[in-house]
């Protein structure tokens, strides 16, 4: 028995070939071989041929000892390709979870160096990063290739630039406070004052990007250097004056409208789609749910009234608009400015009855510009009524409402003899500020009077009785109400002051009005 093999196994080897054959190879392991001849021998020869045809006539007889049986060849098959398909399955997973695992970490990686989502609706064309250079430098623009350049130029991360834009229809956190303030023409406006981080950015826009661009020569709210004096002035001693209103402006202009102006800018829609998101938001729903406050959006984004931005934002859009319009006052005939959305035209009697036409074409230019005329605050002034424009009497010079002053006189008056309790100047809730901003508001249009009127309220706060009254007013709910509505009043403007003005704006009134009160999720669902 050769060595190392058990009985059955050289069986086996003599069943494989013949048993001359593999005595001729024990023969030859053992050296009872001659293996120095140079061919070998016929014996040897034959023996291994016939191994080798037994070899052949073994498989042969296996092959159709299995095609005999079709159903044992059918399984075979199946079973061969079935263990086949598993590993090339097992294969394929491999390699698509080392293709996933490598997607992610690049997709990872990605985010860390770029923006490419920005939520629901708003991130088509994040990808899009190739800006109009001639087109931004005609304007003196600065040049972002992309939303980590326009991070590095504010001073911010990246992920601080993606969290101030992104678009969330449903948050648990939001970048305004919202409060009401009274109108002047009654009712309430909602102010939506940014929180500083967003706050900080829209005013890196509005210095380096849209406070470089010229606006139209009829604009003069929200204009470094003018103001609503500068706006009333041409309509002074006019025979006509006609002020249009806007219905909703800040409201009106929508995210895409915000995001089309910075692409006409020339820069690339990554960019304007990011600059777009930080100046606009969307009007929310505060819903309390299982003690949490989930802020859900419940209107299409757009600008806000109270960001800094959004002033700067409308001139801009408004340029083709009093293009358009100065066009039509010189083809009448009228002078025309706009002060943010109010709009005069003034001209002598001599084409004072073309005013008929004037106001149909402005109705026409008004509805092709995308916006829409307040039908109750259309107004048409003749000779012999008293004109103003945004506030200001222009029958023959600037000038104030006479009885607006006698009460305010009256008013100083009766502070200096009983103090400040009762009192109430407008619709403001803290009475120092709102005095101070309407003495302000005087000494802006009439100087000498205003100086007359600055000094009186001066000396009667320098009053000890009156200082006592005045701290007490803010150790209740209005020192915080007036902390908090500080930003936004200066951002609103109420167009009886303006931003480059030395004037203050009537205090925003408490935010815990109905505006901030939070809703049960039922009376949204």
């Amino acid at each position: 028995m050769a060595e190392g093999l058990t009985r059955q196994q050289l069986y086996d080897r003599i069943r494989a070939s013949s048993k001359e054959e593999y005595i001729l190879e024990e023969m030859t392991r053992l050296g009872f071989w001659a293996q120095n001849s140079s061919q070998p021998s016929l014996p040897e020869t034959l023996i291994r041929k016939e191994g080798e045809l037994r070899r052949e006539l073994n498989e042969l007889l296996a092959e159709r000892q299995k095609y005999r049986n079709k159903e044992k060849m059918l399984a075979d098959m199946r079973k061969e390709r079935m263990a086949k398909a598993k590993q090339k399955r097992a294969e394929t997973k491999k390699r698509n979870e080392e293709e996933r695992i490598a997607r992610a970490a690049a997709w990872a990686e990605k985010k860390q160096q770029d923006i490419l989502y920005l939520g629901e609706e708003v991130s088509a064309g994040l990808n899009k990063v190739t800006p109009d250079e001639a087109q931004l430098t005609k304007f003196g623009l600065p040049v972002f290739k992309d939303a980590t350049a326009l991070a590095n130029a504010m001073g911010i991360t990246l992920g601080k630039l993606r969290f101030l834009a992104f678009n969330r229809k449903v948050s648990n956190s939001s970048h305004y406070q919202r409060f009401q303030i009274p109108k002047k023409s009654g009712g309430t406006r909602v102010i939506s004052a940014p929180m500083p981080q967003l706050k900080a950015a829209q005013h890196w826009i509005l210095e380096n990007i849209l406070y470089k661009i010229k606006n139209s020569d009829a604009a003069h709210g929200f204009v470094p250097g003018k103001s609503i004096v500068t706006n009333a002035a041409p309509h002074i001693g006019q025979d006509i004056v006609i002020n249009i209103d806007l219905r909703d402006f800040f409201p009106s202009i929508p995210y895409k409208r915000v995001k089309g102006l910075f692409c006409k800018l020339g820069y690339a829609e990554q960019v304007a789609s990011i600059l777009g998101l930080i100046c606009t938001e969307p009007e929310v729903d505060e819903i309390l749910l299982d003690n949490r406050r989930y802020f859900v959006a419940k209107t299409e984004r757009h600008l806000p009234q109270g960001a800094p931005t959004s002033p700067a934002i409308t001139n801009l859009i408004c340029f083709k608009l009093d293009r358009r319009f100065e066009g039509l006052a010189a083809k009448y005939g009228y002078a025309y400015t706009r002060y943010a959305d109010d709009m005069t035209f003034s001209a002598k009697a001599a084409v004072a009855d073309k005013a008929g036409q004037v106001l149909w074409a402005i109705k026409q230019v008004v509805k092709e510009e995308g916006f829409t005329i307040h039908p109750d605050k259309l107004k048409v002034m003749r000779k012999g009524d008293k004109r103003e424009v945004t506030g200001i009497v222009v029958n023959e010079k600037l000038s104030l409402d006479r009885e607006t002053l006698r009460r305010f006189r009256a008013l100083l008056h009766q502070i200096s003899k009983t103090g400040l309790a009762g009192k109430s100047w407008g619709k403001g809730k803290n009475i120092i500020s709102s005095i101070e901003g309407y003495a302000n508001y005087v000494y802006m249009v009439k100087p000498e009077q205003g100086a007359k009127l600055k000094a009186t309220l001066t000396a009667l706060l320098q009053r000890e009785d009156i200082k006592a009254q005045a701290r007490s007013l803010w150790t209740g709910e209005q020192a915080p109400a007036q902390q908090q509505a500080g930003p936004a009043s200066q951002a609103d403007t109420t167009k009886t002051t303006d931003t480059t003005a030395t004037t203050q704006a009537p205090p925003a009134s408490n935010p815990s009005s109905s505006a901030k009160t939070e809703k049960p999720w039922w009376d949204i669902l």
